[in-house]
């Protein structure tokens, strides 16, 4: 039998990343529900690509990929943790979790619901606490970030993402295009302003458009090589401190913040059900 409470975490992206690798640490057992194709840009730190690898190692935290919910508890036995592609959420009803953690980051409820778990958390905007979920946390930079939200939703998305190291939206890059992405440089490779890291081909148009670096500093994401992408879509990250290289390689402040909370109410919850 699992331990108890057992948690069922949706998404399976950097941040989410974050929150799973802390409630691993403190020996809860997690199984995540992910798509068929997720679109991680920070992809060394999200387990979400096991749905591509068969497994994805973050901090010393192996996920597996699994065909079906049975195979859930063995993997979860072995010290590890358990990835089902589902992105309708079938295995929650099958598996009767004792929380449910939304963080799939869509800046929108994809279908969450508190009847879900006796506990559902929901990571960021899109939430409203005491309506479809238990508890928001918010996600947004800045002196609220991870703040504990019992009443209410997070701040709403404003679009622009946060200030590292002086730059904001310059940092993040958006396809210019639809098309396949096919990369040119790899995460954790330094490159200067309107250096080509990528470049977007699209057969319909019979054209090839390029993706540059929009500052310098370390691509500290990247998007899957041969992706398809839609004009707009998100699809690299750079960070301006050089001297930073590690952090492509480690989950980011902003997750570690986020996912205490989240052990936070979920210890809480542990102990007000087993006194």
């Amino acid at each position: 039998m699992l331990k108890k409470p057992f948690i069922i975490v949706r998404g399976g992206g950097d941040l989410a990343t974050g929150t799973i690798h802390r409630l691993w640490s403190a020996g809860f057992p997690v199984l995540v529900l992910e798509t068929e194709h997720p679109a991680a840009i920070r992809r060394q730190v999200a387990i979400c690509e096991a749905v591509y690898e068969g497994s994805a190692t973050v901090e010393g935290m192996e996920a597996v990929l699994i065909k079906d919910v049975t195979e859930a508890e063995k993997v979860i036995g072995a010290g590890k943790v358990p990835l089902l592609v589902d992105p309708d959420g079938a295995a929650i009803a099958a598996l009767k979790p004792d929380v449910v953690v939304d963080a799939i980051l869509a800046k929108k409820n994809l279908g969450t619901t508190r009847n879900m778990a006796a506990l559902t958390v929901g990571l960021g905007p899109g939430f409203t606490a005491g309506e479809d979920v238990d508890i928001v946390i918010e996600t947004k930079r800045g002196h609220n970030l991870g703040r504990i939200i019992r009443e209410g939703s997070a701040i709403p998305n404003t679009g622009i993402p946060g200030n590292i190291g002086g730059y904001a939206a310059e940092r993040v890059i958006h396809a210019g295009a639809p098309g396949i992405l096919y990369n040119v440089h790899k995460i954790g490779d330094i490159v200067e302003q309107g250096e080509k890291i990528a470049y977007i081909m699209n057969e319909d148009e019979n054209a090839r458009y390029s993706v540059t670096a929009t500052i310098p500093g370390i691509i500290r994401g990247l998007i899957r090589d041969r992706y398809p992408v839609t004009k707009g879509f998100k699809i690299a990250d750079i960070d301006p401190r050089k001297s930073e290289l590690s952090n492509c390689f480690t989950i980011s402040d902003k997750a570690r913040c986020i996912a205490g909370s989240v052990l936070e109410v979920v210890c809480a919850f542990d102990t007000d059900n087993l006194s």
